[in-house]
């Protein structure tokens, strides 16, 4: 992902707007209001005729004064007719519903519906047209939907999600705090970021498939933190604790409470504290009849994370796993709970042939509550170890690293050449040290 600094002297463009419903209407609207030819387009008259009279169709704070202000500078007009509108348009931008169908996946009828409509005006009239879809798809639908029907007509297909919450859309709009465009043509990824050019913030520039998930993890975090906060807020009322002041003095830590921390895909998680107190946590809550699905679930979610971990390395066709790490983090000797230990005695009972090395732990240097962790998981650990990470990848053929290396060994493990699955990095998708050592 990089972000773009846009020229204040951007390209005002010809915009058609498909679907005014409240994401639609507001888009239109604000990017009119920037200074685009903007043409709204709706099968529903009542929007229709609403716009062409300079009224909004539904009520949100600010969008009638600049629907009104628009329409009458000629910036903005509305049309139920695509193939009336269609000429001399630049960029299409899809607002159309995904409402849930019955099973809780999305419908995509009316995706489907105007990409048939665009196509069968494009066999007819071709020209040169960037499509953005804003209306929430799951990472795949653009390809799917759009790239192969529309791929023959050389139509350009982004996706450019929308971050409006209703009741405040309009300022959401113009003072954005994220604005994402991604597609694989770079050129026409530009164009659409360049049409929010005036706005206070560089566009982030993605994958198409990255700019779609990113609209749902937002979505997807915004829903847990309520859920969070209600489930503290709900312990808190058992315990006759104020749940507000808690929450408020919680969001006072903006280092690791409020921030970026932890907030990057990783390895599971362990040590002396987080999974001791949230199982004291939600055994406390349950002696109290309280049901706190979202806490009860983290334990849970934490060992399937290990288990897929476990699950890839038993894939790898090596025969000789290094394992870079054994505490449960970089820059501590602390065993306790680490997962790294649970996963090498899976390996090691799957008969899987390993050795281990991590800067800060010498076996027989190791005593009292970590000693007896240790010993009890992997009694004859001592015969694994290796006492330098370059004697460990002299033996290795296959290197995985359970632990943030510091940029001396990541360096090493680059020049080895060896190859590596990177558990920190992303268990989805590992990524060579050489890269991670400038992170």
């Amino acid at each position: 992902m990089r972000c773009l600094s846009l020229p204040g002297n951007y390209h005002q463009s010809h915009i058609a707007v498909l679907g005014l419903g409240y994401v639609g209407c507001v888009t239109a609207a604000c990017l009119a209001r920037l200074g685009h030819k903007v043409v709204g387009i709706d099968r529903d008259e009542f929007k229709v005729n609403s716009i062409l009279a300079g009224t909004a169709p539904f009520y949100e704070p600010g969008l009638e004064e600049i629907v009104k202000e628009t329409v009458a500078a000629g910036s903005l007009t509305a049309s139920s007719s695509l193939a009336d509108s269609l000429a001399g348009v630049e960029i299409v931008l899809i607002c159309v519903g995904t409402p849930s169908a019955r099973n809780g996946n999305l419908g995509l009828d009316q995706l489907h519906r105007v990409v048939d409509e665009i196509a069968g005006l494009l066999a007819v009239s071709p020209h040169p047209l960037t499509i953005a879809v804003r209306s929430t798809v799951y990472p795949g639908t653009c390809e799917e939907a759009l790239e192969a029907p529309l791929a023959r007509y050389g139509v350009a297909v982004v996706s450019n999600p929308e971050f409006l919450r209703e009741g405040t859309a309009v300022k959401d709009f113009l003072e954005p705090s994220l604005v994402v465009v991604g597609g694989a043509d770079r050129e026409a990824v530009k164009r659409v970021a360049a049409i929010y050019g005036s706005l206070p913030v560089e566009p982030c520039l993605v994958s198409l498939r990255t700019a779609e998930l990113i609209k749902y993890t937002c979505n997807a975090f915004h829903a847990v933190k309520i859920a969070f906060s209600n489930e503290i807020g709900t312990l808190a009322a058992s315990l006759g604790i104020d749940g507000a002041e808690v929450m408020d003095t919680f969001c006072r830590d903006t280092v690791l409470n409020i921030s970026r921390a932890y907030l990057k895909p990783g390895f599971a998680f362990g040590g002396s504290c987080l999974p001791k107190d949230l199982r004291a946590l939600v055994y406390r809550a349950s002696r109290l009849d309280l049901k706190l699905p979202l806490l009860e679930s983290v334990l849970p979610s934490n060992e399937s994370h290990l288990d897929r971990s476990f699950e890839m390395l038993m894939d790898l066709p090596a025969r000789r796993l290094g394992i870079f790490g054994l505490a449960f983090k970089e820059n501590t000797d602390d065993l306790r709970e680490s997962p790294i230990i649970t996963l090498l005695e899976q390996l090691i009972g799957k008969g899987r042939n390993l050795r281990v090395f991590d800067p800060q732990i010498v076996p027989d240097q190791i005593y009292g509550s970590n000693r007896r962790y240790l010993l009890e998981a992997i009694p004859h650990i001592g015969r694994l170890f290796d006492s330098s990470l370059e004697e460990m990848l002299a033996w290795a053929d296959h290197l995985v690293i359970a632990q943030k290396p510091s940029p001396q060994y990541a360096a090493l493990i680059a020049s080895s050449g060896i190859p590596v699955t990177d558990l920190v990095s992303t268990i989805a998708s590992p990524q060579g040290v050489a890269e991670m050592a400038v992170v």
